[in-house]
């Protein structure tokens, strides 16, 4: 089995969440036109990132039953980054996992906070995430600062997944994190990487855009520029991972013994 991925580009619309979710249901439609089985969004796409005290008001949890209903009524899995408040207080920034009939299948709080943005919006998870399979492909998910450390990929490789997803804020002056590090992480765990990204200006940040699929072997499968807006596709093939830890047996040579 393969898994046909559709990563959404898009600068959003800060603050609007109703704006925000006819923006994924329009993407799901023409993702689902063209064959993906699941749509991922950038970092918290359904109410914008950087809104300051404008976000509070929006971290609702019925946000996720939003989601749930644009993926019923448009036949697709829905990866979707957004606030959720947490039960010990604060808000979290988080994703969700969808299935196409609005079942949950995976809800993760970003582990990794970036700097002082960050931590003047939200408290960090505590748990890294499970795995989660859709038609037989293994998927793990992360958030934008999460994979700039070695461990949380190479944890997600570790617990079998054919590939990680990672929906992204990534501003100026960091586009080589796009650039470089996604096909690095992608080839040193032999492990697909999803990395979908905003676009346009949102308060003081100007996104850099470049969403991108690698492949295992550190291929990049599909791409968008540093402006494009719209969806990249590709799929994911778990025998193109077990191909390439085959042929690049990081996983298999690690000395544990020594770390």
């Amino acid at each position: 089995m393969t898994l046909t991925i559709a990563g959404l580009q898009h600068p959003g619309v800060p603050g609007d969440v109703d704006a925000n979710l006819a923006i994924i249901a329009d993407a799901a439609r023409q993702a689902a036109d063209k064959g993906a089985r699941v749509l991922v969004t950038p970092e918290m796409f359904v109410t914008g990132y950087n809104i300051g005290a404008g976000l509070a008001p929006l971290a609702v949890p019925e946000l996720v039953d939003r989601v749930a209903a644009v993926a019923i009524e448009t036949g697709i899995a829905i990866i979707a980054g957004l606030p959720e408040p947490h039960p010990g207080g604060g808000i979290t920034n988080s994703l969700v996992v969808i299935d196409r009939d609005g079942t949950e299948l995976l809800r993760y709080r970003k582990t990794h906070l970036f700097g002082d943005l960050d931590r003047s919006l939200f408290v960090q998870g505590d748990t890294l995430p499970s795995t989660v399979e859709l038609d037989g492909v293994t998927l793990s998910v992360l958030i934008c600062y999460d994979v700039e450390f070695p461990e949380t990929v190479r944890a997600a490789a570790l617990n079998g997944a054919d590939a990680v997803v990672v929906p992204t804020a990534q501003m100026e002056p960091y586009a080589h994190i796009a650039e470089r590090l996604i096909p690095v992480r992608a080839w040193e765990n032999q492990i697909h990487v999803v990395y979908i990204n905003r676009v346009g200006d949102e308060g003081d940040l100007t996104y850099v855009g470049r969403s991108s699929v690698v492949s295992p072997d550190g291929v990049t499968l599909a791409a968008l520029g540093a402006s494009d807006t719209g969806l990249l596709i590709a799929t994911i093939d778990p025998e193109a991972t077990r191909r390439a830890r085959r042929e690049n047996p990081y996983l298999a040579d690690r000395r544990t013994d020594l770390y």
